[in-house]
C-alpha cells in the first residue's frame, strides 16, 4: 500500500517515502485508540457527570428536591474550580490517581482518568444547561399528579431534554477529542501523539500535517452526527404538545397507584 502511494504521487525524497510508509503502517490503529480513549472516557463523563448535572437542576432552592444549601455551595465550588484547571496541568496532577486505579500513566489507557477527571464537570454543566431549559410547566403538572422525583427526573425532565442533551454529549465528545489530542505531549496514544512526538518533534511535517487533518475529519464526521440526531429528536419530541405528555403521565400514575397487576 505505502509502495504504491509513494509510486502514485511519484514521491523521490527518502525521508518523504519513509513518513509516508509510517503513516500508512500506523494511522489505522492510532485512530481507533484515539476513538477508542474518547469513547470511553466519554461514557465514564457521563456516568458522573450525568447525575451531577441533574443534582445541580433538582436541589437547588427552588429545584423538585431542594437539598442543604452548604452541600449545593461545596458541589458548585468542586465543579467550578476542576473546569478551572487548564487540561495538561490536571493530567500532570491526576497522573497519581491515574497510577493508582489503572497502573499506568502513558499510553491510551493511562489518559482515561485524566480524560474523565476533566470532562465531568463540563458534562455537568452542560446536563445542567439543558435541563433548565425545559418548560416548567410541565414538572409543575407531573408534581400536581403526585408524581415521585425519580418519575419527574426520569419521565419528564431528561426526555424533554433530549435534544439539548444530545448536543451537549456531541459538544463533550469533541471536547474530550481534543483533550486526548493534547494528551500527547505527556505520553498520551493516539492522533495527538502521532502529531506531537513524531510529527513536531521529529520534524516530519508531513505526519504532522496529515495527523491533523484526520482530527479535523473525526471532529466533523462526529459533530454532524450529533447534530443530526438532535435535530430528528427535537422533531418528534416538539411534535407532540406538554399537554399530551401530561396525559401520558397521568396515565401511567394512575396505573402505578393501581399496582402492578392493573389492566
Amino acid at each position: 500500500m505505502a509502495d504504491w502511494i509513494i509510486s502514485i504521487l511519484s514521491v523521490t525524497d527518502a525521508k518523504a517515502a519513509d513518513q509516508i510508509t509510517y503513516l500508512v503502517d500506523s494511522i489505522p490503529f492510532a485512530v481507533w485508540e484515539t476513538i477508542y480513549s474518547t469513547v470511553v472516557a466519554t461514557a465514564f463523563a457521563y456516568l458522573i457527570g450525568l447525575p451531577l448535572g441533574v443534582l445541580l437542576v433538582t436541589g437547588e432552592k427552588d429545584g423538585i428536591r431542594p437539598l442543604s444549601p452548604a452541600l449545593m455551595q461545596v458541589l458548585n465550588v468542586v465543579i467550578n474550580l476542576l473546569r478551572s484547571v487548564p487540561f495538561l496541568i490536571l493530567m500532570v496532577l491526576v497522573m497519581p490517581l491515574s497510577r493508582i486505579i489503572l497502573g499506568t500513566t502513558l499510553g491510551t489507557v493511562g489518559v482515561l482518568v485524566p480524560l474523565t477527571v476533566a470532562a465531568f464537570p463540563f458534562v455537568a454543566r452542560l446536563v445542567e444547561s439543558s435541563l433548565r431549559e425545559m418548560d416548567r410547566g410541565l414538572i409543575e403538572a407531573a408534581q400536581a399528579m403526585g408524581c415521585s422525583t425519580f418519575q419527574i427526573v426520569w419521565k419528564v425532565m431528561l426526555p424533554e431534554s433530549l435534544p439539548s442533551l444530545v448536543t451537549g454529549l456531541t459538544t463533550a465528545f469533541v471536547n474530550i477529542l481534543g483533550y486526548g489530542a493534547m494528551a500527547g505531549a505527556i505520553g498520551g496514544g493516539g492522533l495527538g501523539s502521532m502529531a506531537l512526538m513524531r510529527g513536531w518533534g521529529r520534524q516530519q511535517m508531513i505526519v504532522l500535517y496529515t495527523a491533523v487533518v484526520v482530527l479535523i475529519i473525526l471532529v466533523q464526521i462526529f459533530q454532524t452526527i450529533g447534530t443530526r440526531t438532535a435535530i430528528r429528536m427535537d422533531r418528534r419530541i416538539t411534535g407532540k404538545s406538554w399537554k399530551a405528555a401530561a396525559k401520558i403521565l397521568k396515565r401511567q400514575a394512575a396505573k402505578e397507584r393501581r399496582g402492578p397487576g392493573a389492566l
